[in-house]
Protein backbone atom coordinates (compact mmCIF):
# COMPACT_ATOMS: atom_id res chain seq x y z
CA UNK A 1 0.00 0.00 0.00
CA UNK A 2 1.45 3.41 -0.96
CA UNK A 3 1.78 6.22 1.55
CA UNK A 4 -0.99 8.10 -0.31
CA UNK A 5 -3.42 5.34 0.58
CA UNK A 6 -2.72 5.83 4.28
CA UNK A 7 -3.05 9.64 4.39
CA UNK A 8 -6.37 10.64 5.92
CA UNK A 9 -7.26 14.25 5.25
CA UNK A 10 -10.86 15.55 5.28
CA UNK A 11 -10.89 17.47 1.99
CA UNK A 12 -13.67 20.04 2.00
CA UNK A 13 -12.97 21.51 -1.42
CA UNK A 14 -10.44 22.26 -4.13
CA UNK A 15 -9.83 25.43 -6.11
CA UNK A 16 -8.10 24.10 -9.23
CA UNK A 17 -6.28 27.30 -10.21
CA UNK A 18 -5.68 30.67 -8.55
CA UNK A 19 -3.18 33.50 -8.71
CA UNK A 20 -4.37 35.04 -5.43
CA UNK A 21 -3.59 32.48 -2.74
CA UNK A 22 0.19 32.14 -3.18
CA UNK A 23 2.07 35.29 -4.22
CA UNK A 24 3.50 35.15 -7.73
CA UNK A 25 2.67 31.47 -8.20
CA UNK A 26 -0.04 29.69 -10.16
CA UNK A 27 -1.51 27.47 -7.48
CA UNK A 28 -4.37 25.24 -6.49
CA UNK A 29 -5.92 25.40 -3.01
CA UNK A 30 -6.87 22.33 -0.99
CA UNK A 31 -9.42 23.18 1.71
CA UNK A 32 -9.44 20.94 4.78
CA UNK A 33 -12.45 20.44 7.03
CA UNK A 34 -12.40 21.55 10.65
CA UNK A 35 -11.45 24.68 12.59
CA UNK A 36 -11.18 25.42 16.33
CA UNK A 37 -11.88 29.13 15.82
CA UNK A 38 -15.32 30.72 15.75
CA UNK A 39 -14.82 34.08 14.05
CA UNK A 40 -18.15 35.86 13.67
CA UNK A 41 -17.37 36.90 10.09
CA UNK A 42 -16.37 33.37 8.97
CA UNK A 43 -17.72 32.92 5.43
CA UNK A 44 -17.12 29.15 5.36
CA UNK A 45 -19.09 28.02 8.44
CA UNK A 46 -19.74 24.69 6.73
CA UNK A 47 -16.02 23.91 7.14
CA UNK A 48 -15.89 24.37 10.92
CA UNK A 49 -17.05 20.98 12.19
CA UNK A 50 -14.13 18.51 12.23
CA UNK A 51 -14.36 15.05 10.75
CA UNK A 52 -12.07 12.14 10.01
CA UNK A 53 -10.76 11.99 6.49
CA UNK A 54 -10.68 8.86 4.37
CA UNK A 55 -7.74 7.81 2.15
CA UNK A 56 -9.60 8.30 -1.16
CA UNK A 57 -9.98 12.03 -0.43
CA UNK A 58 -6.25 12.78 -0.51
CA UNK A 59 -5.70 10.24 -3.28
CA UNK A 60 -8.16 12.18 -5.45
CA UNK A 61 -6.19 15.38 -4.80
CA UNK A 62 -2.94 13.59 -5.56
CA UNK A 63 -4.37 12.31 -8.84
CA UNK A 64 -5.40 15.86 -9.70
CA UNK A 65 -1.89 17.13 -8.96
CA UNK A 66 -0.36 14.41 -11.12
CA UNK A 67 -2.44 15.68 -14.05
CA UNK A 68 -1.39 19.30 -13.39
CA UNK A 69 2.38 18.82 -13.37
CA UNK A 70 3.87 21.46 -15.61
CA UNK A 71 0.74 23.62 -15.40
CA UNK A 72 0.54 24.48 -11.69
CA UNK A 73 3.50 25.73 -9.69
CA UNK A 74 2.23 25.40 -6.13
CA UNK A 75 -0.25 23.75 -3.77
CA UNK A 76 -1.77 25.69 -0.88
CA UNK A 77 -3.34 23.93 2.09
CA UNK A 78 -6.11 26.02 3.59
CA UNK A 79 -9.24 25.52 5.67
CA UNK A 80 -10.70 25.56 8.10
CA UNK A 81 -7.45 25.28 10.00
CA UNK A 82 -5.23 22.81 8.14
CA UNK A 83 -2.77 22.30 11.00
CA UNK A 84 -5.60 20.64 12.91
CA UNK A 85 -4.77 17.44 11.02
CA UNK A 86 -1.94 15.08 11.95
CA UNK A 87 -1.71 13.78 8.37
CA UNK A 88 -0.88 17.19 6.91
CA UNK A 89 2.94 16.81 7.04
CA UNK A 90 2.75 13.60 5.01
CA UNK A 91 0.53 15.26 2.40
CA UNK A 92 2.85 18.27 2.22
CA UNK A 93 5.80 15.95 1.67
CA UNK A 94 4.00 14.15 -1.14
CA UNK A 95 3.14 17.43 -2.87
CA UNK A 96 6.77 18.53 -2.58
CA UNK A 97 7.98 15.19 -3.97
CA UNK A 98 5.76 15.78 -7.00
CA UNK A 99 7.66 18.99 -7.72
CA UNK A 100 5.23 21.58 -6.36
CA UNK A 101 5.97 24.45 -4.03
CA UNK A 102 3.77 24.23 -0.95
CA UNK A 103 2.00 27.05 0.86
CA UNK A 104 -0.06 27.05 4.03
CA UNK A 105 -2.89 29.26 5.27
CA UNK A 106 -3.07 29.14 9.07
CA UNK A 107 -4.16 31.12 12.10
CA UNK A 108 -1.10 29.82 13.93
CA UNK A 109 -3.06 28.29 16.81
CA UNK A 110 -0.99 25.07 16.81
CA UNK A 111 2.59 26.37 16.95
CA UNK A 112 4.18 22.98 17.58
CA UNK A 113 2.56 21.58 14.45
CA UNK A 114 3.62 24.64 12.48
CA UNK A 115 7.20 24.12 13.72
CA UNK A 116 7.12 20.57 12.34
CA UNK A 117 5.82 21.77 8.99
CA UNK A 118 8.08 24.79 8.45
CA UNK A 119 11.09 22.88 7.05
CA UNK A 120 8.80 21.50 4.31
CA UNK A 121 6.99 24.76 3.44
CA UNK A 122 7.86 27.40 0.87
CA UNK A 123 5.36 30.09 1.94
CA UNK A 124 2.89 30.76 4.76
CA UNK A 125 -0.10 33.08 5.00
CA UNK A 126 -0.61 33.79 8.72
CA UNK A 127 -4.01 35.07 9.79
CA UNK A 128 -3.78 37.76 12.47
CA UNK A 129 -7.23 38.12 14.01
CA UNK A 130 -6.44 41.11 16.19
CA UNK A 131 -3.98 42.45 18.75
CA UNK A 132 -3.18 40.92 22.12
CA UNK A 133 -6.35 42.35 23.67
CA UNK A 134 -8.80 41.47 20.90
CA UNK A 135 -7.44 38.32 19.24
CA UNK A 136 -9.29 35.79 21.41
CA UNK A 137 -12.55 37.73 21.26
CA UNK A 138 -12.47 37.97 17.47
CA UNK A 139 -11.36 34.35 17.14
CA UNK A 140 -14.15 33.21 19.45
CA UNK A 141 -11.98 31.05 21.72
CA UNK A 142 -9.77 31.73 24.78
CA UNK A 143 -6.04 31.03 24.64
CA UNK A 144 -5.61 31.55 20.91
CA UNK A 145 -3.52 34.69 21.01
CA UNK A 146 -0.71 33.18 23.05
CA UNK A 147 -0.40 30.27 20.61
CA UNK A 148 -0.52 32.63 17.64
CA UNK A 149 2.24 34.76 19.13
CA UNK A 150 4.50 31.70 19.30
CA UNK A 151 3.71 30.88 15.67
CA UNK A 152 4.60 34.39 14.54
CA UNK A 153 7.90 34.14 16.40
CA UNK A 154 8.62 30.82 14.67
CA UNK A 155 7.96 32.34 11.27
CA UNK A 156 10.13 35.38 11.92
CA UNK A 157 13.06 33.09 12.77
CA UNK A 158 12.45 30.45 10.11
CA UNK A 159 13.56 32.14 6.91
CA UNK A 160 10.38 30.86 5.22
CA UNK A 161 8.61 33.52 3.19
CA UNK A 162 5.35 34.57 4.79
CA UNK A 163 2.62 37.15 4.75
CA UNK A 164 0.50 38.27 7.68
CA UNK A 165 -3.10 39.04 6.81
CA UNK A 166 -6.01 40.44 8.79
CA UNK A 167 -9.65 40.04 7.86
CA UNK A 168 -11.34 43.27 8.85
CA UNK A 169 -15.00 43.42 9.81
CA UNK A 170 -16.04 46.82 11.11
CA UNK A 171 -17.84 45.18 14.03
CA UNK A 172 -14.38 44.21 15.29
CA UNK A 173 -12.22 47.14 14.14
CA UNK A 174 -12.16 50.84 13.60
CA UNK A 175 -9.43 52.60 11.65
CA UNK A 176 -7.42 53.42 14.77
CA UNK A 177 -7.40 49.77 15.92
CA UNK A 178 -6.38 48.61 12.44
CA UNK A 179 -3.54 51.13 12.37
CA UNK A 180 -2.29 50.00 15.80
CA UNK A 181 -2.33 46.35 14.76
CA UNK A 182 -0.52 47.01 11.48
CA UNK A 183 2.20 49.08 13.12
CA UNK A 184 2.67 46.53 15.89
CA UNK A 185 3.27 43.84 13.26
CA UNK A 186 5.72 46.05 11.41
CA UNK A 187 7.48 46.67 14.71
CA UNK A 188 7.87 42.90 15.21
CA UNK A 189 9.61 42.55 11.87
CA UNK A 190 6.70 41.62 9.59
CA UNK A 191 7.45 42.93 6.09
CA UNK A 192 4.47 41.65 4.08
CA UNK A 193 0.94 42.45 5.23
CA UNK A 194 -2.51 42.21 3.68
CA UNK A 195 -5.75 43.79 4.85
CA UNK A 196 -8.75 41.77 3.72
CA UNK A 197 -12.23 43.25 4.03
CA UNK A 198 -14.72 40.69 5.34
CA UNK A 199 -17.51 39.52 3.07
CA UNK A 200 -20.87 39.99 4.82
CA UNK A 201 -23.02 37.84 2.52
CA UNK A 202 -22.52 34.65 4.57
CA UNK A 203 -21.22 34.74 8.14
CA UNK A 204 -21.17 32.36 11.06
CA UNK A 205 -22.75 35.04 13.27
CA UNK A 206 -25.79 36.52 11.53
CA UNK A 207 -25.15 39.87 13.21
CA UNK A 208 -22.07 40.17 11.01
CA UNK A 209 -24.22 40.23 7.89
CA UNK A 210 -25.86 43.52 8.93
CA UNK A 211 -24.43 46.91 7.96
CA UNK A 212 -22.23 48.53 10.62
CA UNK A 213 -23.25 52.05 11.54
CA UNK A 214 -20.34 54.46 11.19
CA UNK A 215 -18.16 52.03 9.26
CA UNK A 216 -15.28 53.77 7.48
CA UNK A 217 -15.76 54.53 3.83
CA UNK A 218 -13.51 53.41 1.03
CA UNK A 219 -11.66 56.73 0.86
CA UNK A 220 -10.79 56.70 4.56
CA UNK A 221 -9.53 53.12 4.35
CA UNK A 222 -7.48 53.88 1.25
CA UNK A 223 -5.92 56.87 3.02
CA UNK A 224 -4.96 54.71 6.01
CA UNK A 225 -3.37 52.11 3.76
CA UNK A 226 -1.28 54.77 2.05
CA UNK A 227 -0.10 56.05 5.45
CA UNK A 228 0.84 52.52 6.48
CA UNK A 229 2.54 51.58 3.23
CA UNK A 230 6.04 52.84 4.16
CA UNK A 231 6.07 50.49 7.17
CA UNK A 232 6.07 47.37 4.97
CA UNK A 233 7.94 46.05 1.96
CA UNK A 234 4.54 44.92 0.66
CA UNK A 235 1.09 46.04 1.80
CA UNK A 236 -2.05 44.87 0.00
CA UNK A 237 -5.68 45.88 0.41
CA UNK A 238 -8.07 43.13 -0.69
CA UNK A 239 -11.72 44.07 -0.88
Amino acid sequence: MSESNTIRLPVAGLTPMTTLDYPDQLACVVFLQGCPLRCGYCHNPQMLAPRRGEPPEWQAVRDFLARRRGLLEAVVFSGGEPTLHNALPAAVSEAKAMGFKVGLHTAGVYPQRLAELLPRLDWVGLDVKGDAETFDRIGGRPGLQAAHERSLALLLKSGVEFECRTTVHWRDFDLAALKRLALSLAGCGVTRYAIQIARPAQCLDRDYTAPVAGAPGAAALDALVERLRPAFASLALRR
